[in-house]
């Protein structure tokens, strides 16, 4: 049974990282956290352990995110822990208790503490927080002292923490960057940095990894093509496309069921000129931005929502905006007797340009 859950657990490190093991884990898990993804929380907690984190790192990851998360995510998230930490004993699976955080000294100084961290962090002068002085009091004594105090994560895994968290939060832009920024005056190297995306991208959702890149980017003034994302946990990817000679691009394809089809483009991803004889074609937009064009006719915008139904006989293509993944459903109704797909040329760059 051990082995079997091995095999169900182990989730492959990226590689020619400069963020280790252990660190690409308090990515996926402090995102999963934020994004109240328990099934995946629960399958990256497991693969943490087996990269060498400690039950101590885990759960001071996840109390601390109370903070940025709030109460509920971070107690639903601490049951997982709960569970896991269960199934691997009854599983003879080994996992690393670790050490506690060591006391405060009987003289410790909350406030004084959080101000000195919270200074270091903004970069060498603490963040007055003047108009509401409870909430700076809060920050800098509970968040920043209380909290960054405890000496069992340090102040860089704490950030990369934080950072990975608030790259699932959407809306919170502003802290991200801010985040971003102060991780670097905490120890998180700059390298590391621009690593957090890929790990968000292959571990947690790429909505996460852009939201992240771009704070990331934003920071370091770097050119970032702002690239909207789809969430693939509504509207599953599928695999590459066995079509997708007929592309510009890559391009997905996932069956729903019921004969309908999600295709998944990348941005600037668009299928050639083609035909259907015999069938109407019908596109449901659930996801992103694109277009559908049918010939001698403007292109028509897709968004969440449009349907469109192109007639047999017309030639016509349809893909991504250049700036966002997009979509759609598909199917097809009437369908005749003999009905067949003719594929034409290639929708080339000029033309595709002309509709964005």
């Amino acid at each position: 049974m051990a082995a079997l859950m091995l095999a169900a657990i182990q989730i492959k490190s990226q590689t020619n990282m400069n963020l280790t093991d252990k660190q690409q884990a308090l990515v996926a898990i402090a995102a999963n956290e934020a994004k109240g993804d328990l099934k995946a929380l629960k399958k990256e907690v497991n693969a943490g352990f087996e990269a060498g984190l400690t039950i101590s790192e885990v759960k001071e990851t996840l109390s601390q995110l109370y903070a940025y998360t709030g109460f509920p995510r971070s107690l639903n998230a601490l049951g997982v822990l709960q569970q896991v930490i269960k199934e691997r004993s009854e599983a003879g699976l080994k996992t690393e208790e670790g050490r506690d955080a060591d006391a405060p000294s009987a003289d410790y100084d909350a406030l004084k503490q959080g101000t000195k961290v919270q200074t270091q962090l903004c970069g060498g002068q603490p963040f007055n927080y003047t108009f509401a002085p409870q909430t700076d009091y809060y920050l800098k004594a509970h968040l920043f002292g209380d909290i960054f105090a405890r000496n069992n994560l340090s102040f860089a895994e704490r950030e990369i923490v934080t950072v990975s968290a608030i790259s699932a939060l959407p809306g919170c832009e502003p802290q991200l960057k801010a985040h971003v920024s102060g991780a670097r005056n905490m120890g998180v190297g700059d390298a590391q940095l621009h690593d957090i995306p890929a790990v968000l991208r292959s571990r947690v959702g790429e909505t996460e990894a852009v939201r992240c890149e771009q704070a990331v980017a934003s920071v370091f003034g770097e050119p970032c093509q702002a690239i909207a994302p789809v969430d693939f946990n509504v509207w599953p990817k599928g695999e590459k496309n066995p079509y997708g000679e007929y592309f510009i691009g890559q391009s997905y394809l996932a069956d729903v069921g019921g004969g309908v089809m999600n295709v998944t483009f990348e941005p600037g991803c668009r299928n050639n000129w083609h035909v259907h004889h015999g069938a109407v074609q019908v596109l449901i937009c659930v996801a992103g931005r694109g277009w559908y064009q049918e010939w001698g006719k403007p292109a028509v915008e897709m968004t969440p929502g449009t349907v469109i139904a192109i007639p047999a006989e017309v030639k016509h293509w349809h893909g991504a905006a250049a700036d966002s993944w997009f979509q759609h459903l598909t199917y097809h109704k009437d369908v005749q007797q003999g009905a067949s797909n003719e594929w034409l040329e290639p929708v080339d760059d000029e033309s595709y340009n002309k509709v964005k």
